[in-house]
Parts: C-alpha cells; structure tokens; sequence
C-alpha cells in the first residue's frame, strides 16, 4: 500500500513566547487565521494556501525553518529593512531568498524565482 500523501496540512514553529510571536509574525506580513488559548497556539495564512503556519507555545521549542514564495525578494528584503529587520540572503538555483529570524530562533525565508520564472506561481 502506498501511503498516499495529498498535500501540507500545516507547518508548525515551536515559539517560547505566543503574544510576541503573533507581534512578530504580523509584523512580517502573515495574517492570523484564529488562535486557540489552550493549549496555546495560532494559526497564520500563507498566501492563497489552504495550509497554514502554526505557532504553538512551548518551553524549550527546537528552532525550524520555512520558506514561503514571493514575486520578488528584495522588494520583501526593503520592507523587513524598513520595519527595522535583520535579513539574510541565500542565492539558489531558481532565485534569491530573503531570511528573517524570529525571537525563538525559527527562520522564515521569502523565495522568489527569478532565474527560474517557469517554476513561478502566476
């Protein structure tokens, strides 16, 4: 029997802090979906995508990592910098990739793909 799979349910982030993830997650453009007080968790869009990003509070989270689409990164990269933003940027093999981190260590990074436009979401 093959397992199957159908698709991302959700992405999930272990944060130490929920109130000032929810702060920080906003502040870099997701949009929360609903939030539960326990056990303690919210649940973001991304984009069009019927999957969300998850945030769960917990004692000692183990830091992820998670990359969304973008049509362009240094626009993204301009308006982290502008809300007063640290970023990263990863050249890869479809385009470039603009890193933020949160204050619990989780990185999220917006991907563009400018040197592999076919590849693209239209």
């Amino acid at each position: 029997m093959t397992i199957g799979i159908l698709g991302i349910d959700n992405m999930m982030f272990g944060v130490r802090d929920l109130d000032e993830a929810i702060s920080f997650y906003e502040r870099i453009g997701f949009v929360v979906r609903f939030r539960v007080p326990a056990p303690p968790i919210a649940l973001f869009a991304v984009g069009n995508e019927r999957p969300g990003l998850l945030l769960r509070q917990e004692k000692t989270p183990t830091p992820g990592r998670f990359w969304v689409e973008v049509r362009n990164a240094d626009a993204v990269q301009s308006a982290l910098a502008e809300r007063g933003l640290q970023t990263a940027t990863v050249e890869t093999a479809t385009g470039r990739t603009v890193e933020v981190t949160d204050p619990s260590g989780n990185v999220v990074g917006y991907a563009d793909y400018r040197k592999r436009a076919e590849l693209a979401r239209h």
